[in-house]
């Protein structure tokens, strides 16, 4: 019975020893991740920075504390400001830091987030009441830049660097926001305004134009079409004229085989024709005698001979 009470006396010790090595092992045997970085503390003197990987710690000695050097973000809440024209505004922001001496972090500030966002509120009243409300509202980036500019000379001797500060809202009064409203209205009324208007005139200066073009390709129309009539005008005119010289020259040339008696005969029918007409009255050109006195002649020599030949035979 005692040996059992001794067996089981050492299974309890050796489980406490156990126990004791674990905590021992997991207090001053630490596993540091890439993005963090252990600040050791012998005696409550920092003794430096150790990681990443496996680090040692001396038992009853060494203490330490884990700092990350990811980028972290900060929200900070809407503070209300006054311009430079004594409007009100709510601002809210977001601050983007990140630690690059992790034993500075911890020996130069004791609370990093409130004192960064003590600063921050301070910085933006400065920053915000020496601009208008106008550029307030036009000039984002150059707020942000001041901001991060004036926050990071303060936190850089806490080896903290702020690496971005991005205004998420501006809230302006709310009769601020309605004379805005008003203004956004009227100038897109404007803008609608000057956009038909030059919409007409670009309509009217097309309309215009076709105009113009059209006119000149109807004038220009009129112009060739006078120019093929008066070509065709010539043309046929110098058809009838080749024609009539033609004409005129056969006839020369035909008049010229006639002789006196081919053209008495001519006469004599157009004497017919003239006859019978209704006219009372005649015109005879100057040739109708010359060509009618061998006809006379001829006349007039049969006529005596008739009479001749009456003589003879009374006698």
């Amino acid at each position: 019975m005692e040996g059992l009470v001794g067996i089981v006396a050492l299974a309890c010790a050796a489980l406490v020893g156990l126990f004791v090595i674990a905590g021992l092992f997991s207090s001053y045997v630490r596993i540091v991740r890439e993005y963090e970085r252990l600040v050791v503390f012998r005696l409550g003197r920092s003794i430096g920075v150790r990681g990443p990987g496996v680090v040692l710690l001396f038992p009853f000695l060494d203490t330490a504390q884990k700092v990350d050097l990811r980028e972290q973000f900060m929200d900070v809440p809407q503070q209300t400001c006054i311009t430079k024209d004594n409007a009100p505004i709510s601002v809210d922001f977001l601050i983007y830091w990140k630690v690059f001496d992790p034993e500075r972090s911890l020996l130069q500030v004791g609370n990093f987030a409130a004192a960064s966002q003590g600063i921050a509120t301070t910085t933006l009243r400065a920053v915000i009441g020496d601009i208008t409300l106008d550029e307030v509202l036009a000039q984002r980036e150059r707020i942000n830049n001041e901001l991060r500019t004036k926050l990071d000379e303060v936190t850089e001797r806490w080896g903290v660097k702020i690496t971005a500060v991005e205004i998420r809202e501006i809230t302006p009064p709310r009769d601020v926001q309605e004379a805005m409203n008003r203004q956004m209205s009227a100038e897109r009324n404007r803008r609608a305004l000057v956009t038909e208007a030059e919409g007409k005139r670009q309509a009217a200066i097309a309309m215009a134009q076709g105009e113009k073009e059209a006119a000149i390709l109807r004038a220009e129309g009129m112009k060739q079409s006078a120019i093929l009539e008066a070509e065709g005008l010539k043309a046929s005119q110098a058809l009838k004229a080749e024609g009539f010289a033609e004409a005129l020259e056969r006839i020369f040339s035909v008049a010229q085989r006639l002789d006196a008696n081919t053209m008495m005969l001519q006469y004599l029918e157009a004497l017919k024709t003239l006859g019978a007409s209704p006219s009372t009255k005649y015109i005879f050109p100057m040739e109708f005698t010359s060509l009618i006195r061998p006809l006379a002649a001829m006349a007039e020599g049969n006529g005596r001979g008739r009479q001749e030949e009456q003589r003879l035979p009374s006698a």
